[in-house]
């Protein structure tokens, strides 16, 4: 039977290690292999290929009808993003199968990817995947599959005036306990634009004034918020990506962060194109205030895939130059220690809502997978060297012009 003479059928794409990721960019063609190796002379029928994207999402909930009566609502929706076709090897036209003989045959393929695509993403509710799949069809037997994944990463280039905008924010909050009033907390913050990647730092300036009875504690943490939309209901997931604690602040005193260093680590870019499926991030400032609630400020962040051009500000053509650096795929990155429980640094009524941060168990293959996008830390190029000398001096045999004729 051609089970016992078919030793290897895969896909292999190119650009990717053995087994290892591989990494596309819109707009960019895949091309690749499907490898078969025969042990001995085998009729087959045909063999077809398909490449498929899409982003799925669902979730359950369970609702209460009566006091005894309780059933499970189920949501789930999905957007489809490539599908493309082709046949690589067809049965002749008199509809007799192939006769390969014994050995290793490969038949190559490419297609083009879209110009607008999500980046590859894995999150509890939903994910966004890219595949391409092999199917040898054979006379009186079963069809053999192959398939192997993809990663596609969307490239987000914070050089934009609407990335490249300061973000600040201002909040105040009344210290109560008992129904007296302990005096006013109020926190001041600022960031230097909305784009990062990650391996930059963020630097916080801040000022937090203590005008209770009592120490308040300042945090500021990343937030990662997961959205997933399906009939016209939303399920949030909400974590901590990092987070850094500030000295105590005694009563009646003022607390000054003077560009307060918080590294962005590897973590995935925002999706904010896709119906159904966003990730977003935000920088959370927030006061531990003994006896009451925190005080919490919201500043929004971007995480893009394309860093800060060293001179600032460029135009959209300058930036098109540039292209994803993708080859942090082929590594693995250590995992950096584990941030803190969400509710340390949010407010009591956003903590009952069971939004703690994912564990490394709950992620387990997750982060080692092709599809959780990694962006590896960036170099700034240093800037060009300054003379005053002239590299073009005028020639002396060039008689200068008069100013007067």
């Amino acid at each position: 039977m051609i089970f016992d003479r078919l030793k290897r059928f895969s896909i292999v794409l190119e650009g990717a290690e053995r087994d290892g990721p591989a990494a596309f960019s819109p707009g960019q063609a895949v091309s690749g292999r499907v490898v078969l190796e025969l042990a001995a002379a085998a009729r087959l029928g045909a063999l077809r290929l398909r490449a498929m994207g899409a982003a799925r999402v669902h979730w359950t909930e369970s609702r209460s009808a009566g006091s005894s009566t309780a059933y499970t609502q189920s949501y789930s929706d999905q957007v489809e993003f490539l599908n493309h076709r082709d046949t690589l090897l067809a049965p002749p036209d008199n509809g007799e199968s192939t006769v390969l003989q014994a050995g290793r045959h490969e038949f190559p393929f490419t297609f083009q990817l879209p110009e607008t695509l999500v980046t590859s993403f894995e999150g509890k509710h939903g994910s966004v995947r890219y595949w391409v799949k092999a199917k040898l069809h054979r006379p009186w037997a079963t069809v053999k599959k192959a398939k192997r994944e993809f990663t596609v990463i969307e490239p987000i280039d914070i050089n934009t005036p609407a990335l490249l905008a300061p973000q600040a924010g201002a909040k105040e909050k009344l210290a109560r306990a008992w129904y007296c009033n302990r005096g006013q907390v109020s926190v001041t913050a600022k960031i230097d634009r909305k784009g990062y990647t990650p391996g930059e730092v963020i630097p916080i300036f801040a000022e937090i004034d203590n005008c209770t009875s009592r120490a308040v504690v300042p945090k500021a943490a990343i937030i990662q918020t997961q959205t997933f939309v399906a009939r016209g209901t939303k399920k949030q997931k909400r974590s901590v990506v990092t987070s850094i604690t500030g000295d105590s602040i005694p009563a009646g005193k003022r607390e000054v962060w003077h560009g307060r260093a918080l590294k962005i680590p590897p973590v995935g870019p925002s999706i904010l194109q896709c119906r159904i499926l966003q990730v977003e991030y935000s920088l959370k400032v927030c006061v531990d205030i003994p006896g009451t609630s925190k005080l919490l400020l919201e500043l929004p962040l971007v995480i893009g895939t394309i860093p800060l051009h060293p001179f600032g500000s460029r135009t959209s053509s300058v930036s098109s130059q540039y292209s994803v650096n993708l080859d942090w795929l082929s590594t693995i990155l250590e995992q950096p220690e584990a941030p803190p429980e969400y509710s340390a640094v949010v407010s009591s009524p956003e903590a009952e809502q069971s939004l703690a941060p994912p564990c490394r168990s709950e992620l387990g293959d997750i982060l080692e997978g092709p599809f959780f996008a990694y962006i590896q830390e960036f170099r700034l190029r240093p800037p060009p060297l300054y003379s005053e000398v002239d590299p073009n001096p005028p020639s002396d045999s060039i008689r200068p012009r008069c100013m007067t004729c």
